[in-house]
């Protein structure tokens, strides 16, 4: 009787995990139910640039990364779920946006962890410009590869079944942790996002190395959006098909930046920093095109940020005509990630 039990168990232990359906996505989403998920934390670090990263506890100081976890109720060992990871903007995390999505993704039966890069590095910046000066992209970068190991090492999450959300500024990282010599950098065990998802990201930064994880990417902007620069973003997608990602565009006609905020809008804001154009060599330097000046730290950044802003700011307005009509594009990319086929 115990030899029975003993291979009724090694049975189910070697089956393979059921899939979760995921014909959700492809629906109208949930309407948001109060959850706030719960509160966790994993080890990170705070490299200020790509050309930081191994050089040491100095150059990339060790870091609690925080985060809210967001699960299905049926995620278990035996139905392990795949999940996102959401980076936020540079207004930090919102409750109309990342807390929103959270739980709607978990009733949708896709676990969600939203990162709080700026709450894990309170200690560098708090007022809005400081943070953009000294908590970088970088640091994101480091969070979301640090979250996907923290996904992965969860038994109720598919790890080979993670995709990356970014916000505006999460949405560069987002774009940036596609390329090969940033994931090569921040995850040498080979893990990889499955895919990549960037709202409205600033196209600011070309890599010379197109060289990509292969992961497919889905880029949205809204055609009155002061920070995007359509032609840019359509050069950088040339860029990462050219490295070995499929790239979809979803544009909104109509659409303002961070039309899933708060404020109806339109409502101008701060810099416009659509006009800068860096480029970031194969070391990982990051270079400014029009001054050439080298980013090297907060000082080096805040000149080559000041010298390419536009004063005028751009404009944010919430639409949730075109939050419906944007979250039916993600769940299908998603969809289509997740079950490993490739973006139309």
């Amino acid at each position: 009787m115990g030899r029975l039990r003993a291979v009724a168990l090694a049975a189910i232990l070697l089956a393979p995990a059921a899939r979760a359906d995921l014909t959700p996505l492809t629906q109208a989403w949930p309407a948001p139910n109060g959850d706030r998920g719960q509160a966790v934390t994993f080890a990170s670090t705070s490299p200020y640039l790509l050309t930081d990263i191994g050089r040491g506890p100095e150059r990339q100081p060790p870091t609690q990364a925080v985060a809210r976890l967001f699960l299905p109720p049926h995620a278990s060992v035996a139905r392990p779920v795949p999940a996102v990871v959401m980076l936020h903007g540079a207004g930090g995390v919102l409750s109309r946006r990342e807390m929103t999505y959270g739980p709607q993704y978990a009733a949708m039966g896709v676990a969600a962890l939203v990162v709080d890069v700026f709450a894990a590095r309170r200690d560098m910046a708090s007022g809005f410009t400081e943070r953009l000066l000294n908590i970088t992209e970088t640091m994101m970068l480091a969070d979301a590869y640090a979250a996907l190991r923290y996904l992965a090492a969860r038994p109720e999450v598919d790890g080979d079944r993670v995709a990356l959300v970014g916000f505006s500024y999460g949405a560069m990282a987002s774009t940036f942790a596609l390329h090969a010599q940033v994931a090569d950098r921040l995850a040498g065990d080979g893990r990889r996002f499955a895919a990549h998802v960037a709202f409205y990201g600033p196209c600011l930064a070309r890599f010379d190395r197109r060289e990509t994880t292969g992961a497919p990417l889905l880029m949205l902007w809204g055609g009155r959006d002061d920070i995007i620069d359509a032609q840019r973003c359509r050069e950088i997608a040339a860029d990462l098909e050219a490295g070995g990602s499929r790239i979809q565009i979803a544009e909104f006609a109509d659409a303002y930046h961070q039309w899933d905020g708060s404020f109806r809008g339109p409502v101008r804001l701060g810099a416009n920093l659509a006009p800068c154009r860096l480029v970031v060599r194969e070391s990982g330097r990051v270079q400014d095109r029009r001054t050439w000046l080298i980013m090297i730290g907060p000082l080096s950044r805040r000149l080559i940020l000041a010298a390419c802003a536009d004063r005028d700011g751009y404009r944010i307005g919430r639409d949730d005509d075109v939050r419906q009509r944007a979250n039916a594009v993600v769940g299908g990319f998603l969809s289509r990630a997740f079950a490993g086929a490739s973006p139309p």
